[in-house]
C-alpha cells in the first residue's frame, strides 16, 4: 500500500501495521490484560509480554501517531507530564538545557522540583529570538526545548533556525507540538529530534482522557525513550489508548473547524472595548505571523486576550454560560482558562510579570460550537 494522505492516516493508520486483529474488527480492540501467555520458554509469537512494556492497543496507537508526525518511533504515556518527565531523564547531572521562557507551568514545576534536584541546569530564554538562543549555548548544553506557539503567550519560535543551531552544536531539539498538532505542524520535518504531545488535548480531542507522547526522529532515540518508559512505568493504559485512537480519527476535521471558529472570534475580540490585546498567531499583526506561516500549515484554535482590568477578567470568567471555565484545551467544547492561577501558579511571580501572565490575561481554547454562539456568550459575559 502506498503512502496515504494525513486524513486517511488519522482513520486507518500508516500503510503497514506491526500489529493486527485476527477478528478484523473495524474498531481496534482494547487488549485489557496485564500479561500475555507464552507457548514455551523463549517463544512468544505475539511479541507481547507485559502491558507496562507493550500492549497491542498501545502499539496500534503509537504507530498511528508515528505516521502522523513522521517519527521513527513513538511512545505513549499516561499523561503529557509523564512524557515530559521521561524526556528529561535522557539527560545526566551537569547537563544544561535551554528552554522557552514561556512554558506550560507544569513543566516549570517539574524543573524546579525534580530536574534541578537531579543536577540538570535549566535556562529560560526568549526562543523567538535566535540570537538569544545562540548566546545561551554553553559547552555543557545538551538540548533546546521549545513550545511554539507557546502557552499562554503564543510566542512563535523559528524551528528551522533552532534546528540549525542544534545541529551546529550537537544538541537535541525538542518541540512541544501540542497547540498545533501534527495536522498543522511537523517539527521533525523541520529538523527537530523529539516531538512532545499532551495527547489529552487535540489528539484525543474530547476532554475525556489523559495521555502523552514522545515522538522520535531516529530509532536509537526511540529505543532509549521506550526503555525509560518501561523502567519508570508511566505507560498509557489500553482503554485510554483506545480513546485517543478514536479521537484521532476526527483530528483533521476538528482542527479545521476549530481554527475557522478561532479566526472569527479573534477578529471579534479585536473590536471589543474591554479587550486591550489579542494574542493569536493567525492575526497578521502578530509578531510571529510570518514565521508561523513559513513552518506550519495553520494557526490553530488557541488564543489569549487581555482585558482592561482584573475585574473585567473575573466578570468574563464567571459570566460565561456556553463556554466552560476550566483548565485544559483542544477538546470539542470551548474552554476559558485563567493562566495566572490555573495553569501557571507555580511560575515565579517575576517571571509571570515579565511574560505578561497577569490577572488580566485569559486563554481561550475554541471548540466546535457555532462561532456565533461563542461570540454571543462572550458578549453577554462582558456585560454588553
Amino acid at each position: 500500500m502506498t503512502e496515504t494522505n494525513f486524513e486517511t492516516r488519522c482513520v486507518h493508520g500508516g500503510p503497514e501495521s506491526a500489529v493486527r486483529d485476527d477478528y478484523r474488527a473495524i474498531s481496534y480492540p482494547i487488549y485489557q490484560t496485564a500479561s500475555f501467555s507464552h507457548i514455551r520458554t523463549g517463544h512468544n509469537p505475539s511479541g507481547f509480554d507485559y502491558t507496562r512494556e507493550s500492549n497491542p492497543t498501545r502499539t496500534h496507537l503509537e504507530e498511528i501517531v508515528s505516521s502522523l508526525e513522521g517519527a521513527a518511533g513513538t511512545t505513549a504515556f499516561s499523561s503529557g507530564m509523564a512524557a515530559v518527565s521521561v524526556c528529561f531523564e535522557l539527560f545526566s547531572p551537569g547537563d544544561h538545557i535551554i528552554c522557552s521562557e514561556d512554558l506550560y507551568g507544569g513543566v516549570v514545576r517539574l524543573h524546579s522540583l525534580i530536574s534541578k534536584k537531579n543536577g540538570l541546569k535549566i535556562d529560560y530564554v526568549d526562543t523567538s529570538d535566535l540570537q538569544t538562543v545562540a548566546g545561551a549555548i554553553r559547552p555543557e548544553t545538551k538540548a533546546i526545548y521549545v513550545e511554539t506557539p507557546s502557552n499562554p503567550m503564543m510566542f512563535i519560535t523559528d524551528l528551522r533556525g533552532c534546528a540549525e543551531l542544534a545541529k551546529e552544536h550537537g544538541l537535541l531539539l525538542i518541540v512541544d507540538n501540542t497547540f498545533l498538532s501534527p495536522y498543522f505542524q511537523n517539527p521533525l520535518k523541520l529538523g527537530a529530534d523529539i516531538v512532545i504531545h499532551s495527547g489529552s488535548k487535540f489528539l484525543s480531542g474530547h476532554n475525556d482522557t489523559i495521555a502523552g507522547f514522545l515522538c522520535c526522529k531516529n530509532q536509537e532515540l526511540a529505543d532509549r525513550v521506550r526503555l525509560l518508559s518501561k523502567t519508570t512505568g508511566g505507560a498509557l493504559s489500553p482503554m485510554d489508548c483506545w480513546l485517543v485512537t478514536r479521537g484521532i480519527k476526527t483530528l483533521a476535521v476538528r482542527m479545521e473547524r476549530q481554527q475557522e471558529n478561532a479566526v472569527k472570534i479573534a477578529a471579534w475580540l479585536l473590536e471589543q472595548p474591554h479587550v486591550t490585546q489579542v494574542l493569536y498567531p493567525g492575526l497578521k499583526t502578530h509578531p510571529g505571523y510570518e514565521v508561523n506561516a513559513s513552518q506550519a500549515s495553520g494557526f490553530g484554535s488557541m488564543l489569549s486576550f487581555r482585558t482592561d482590568s482584573k475585574e473585567t477578567a473575573l466578570r468574563v470568567l464567571q459570566g460565561v454560560k456556553l463556554i466552560i471555565f476550566a483548565e485544559s484545551l483542544g477538546g470539542t467544547e470551548s474552554l476559558l482558562t485563567y493562566p495566572t492561577v490555573q495553569t501557571h501558579p507555580d511560575v515565579p511571580a517575576e517571571m509571570k510579570e515579565h511574560l505578561g501572565i497577569t490577572d488580566t490575561l485569559l486563554r481561550l481554547s475554541v471548540g466546535l460550537e457555532s462561532a456565533d454562539d461563542i461570540i454571543a456568550d462572550l458578549k453577554q459575559a462582558f456585560g454588553e
